[in-house]
């Protein structure tokens, strides 16, 4: 399989461990791996702050940048990300000539948890991690890239991982982008009841398939002191080998 990454700006710029991880974890279940230094930003911000001629110019550069033969996937460490160029390229490329290559592009770009079971058909990779831990569904996994049992199928395989459900699972955390800047006490408000459910669980660690939703709730719980810390699956996936 050859697989072109796509990382994320925040990824690229606050967790950059997550990309190499993802890397280590891709090349271990065979993939051959490239990265165009190239790429920039999806062009989900501007779409989502109502910039929508702006946010195409980038989304062009984000076509020019992933283009390839139709056999190479591309998979980034966020549904976020993949959600946005899946559900969203159509709407702003409809009735163009870039259309076509919009398609292509959307058939052949997968969240990492829905690449490794559902492309690669893997679930196991030989991690190891001894803790607790409770799993948070980002709304962009959940209702954009429609990901539910492939982080868990890939979490129940780490030895030494107690996996255990909390309440009100798919609700959304309050980060939402520009929400959490625009609506601040909804977000936080929001952010507080994920992290007192997680909590109530017994676990140690949140894990998630997005670090953006994992930033906005680990700031709450230092906030709060709560001791818990949060994790990417990329970087448990990664963990004990």
């Amino acid at each position: 399989m050859k697989v072109q990454l796509f990382i994320p700006c925040f990824v690229d710029q606050l967790y950059p461990t997550t990309a190499f991880n993802m890397v280590k974890v891709l090349e271990k279940a065979g993939c051959t791996v490239t990265y165009n230094t190239n790429q920039t930003c999806c062009g989900q911000p501007a779409y989502n702050a109502g910039f929508w001629d702006d946010s195409r110019d980038v989304c062009s550069k984000f076509i020019k940048d992933f283009s390839g033969s139709s056999t190479d996937y591309v998979v980034a460490p966020s549904a976020s990300c993949v959600g946005f160029v899946r559900n969203y390229y159509t709407t702003l490329f409809e009735n163009t000539a870039q259309m076509r290559d919009v398609n292509q592009l959307q058939a052949r770009t997968f969240e990492f948890t829905d690449f490794m079971v559902n492309v690669l058909k893997v679930e196991e990779v030989g991690a190891t991690l001894y803790t607790k831990a409770t799993y948070h569904d980002s709304c962009a996994g959940l209702r954009e890239c429609k990901i539910k049992e492939e982080p868990r199928k890939l979490l129940s395989h780490v030895k030494g991982l107690e996996l255990v459900e909390m309440n009100d699972v798919e609700t959304c955390c309050g980060f939402g982008g520009t929400f959490a800047v625009k609506f601040d006490p909804i977000s936080i408000g929001m952010a507080d009841q994920k992290s007192n459910n997680a909590k109530a669980t017994g676990a140690e660690c949140i894990i998630s398939t997005d670090l953006s939703c994992l930033m906005h709730i680990d700031g709450v719980m230092r906030k709060k002191e709560m001791g818990l810390q949060t994790m990417h699956i990329a970087d448990v996936l990664a963990s004990g080998w």
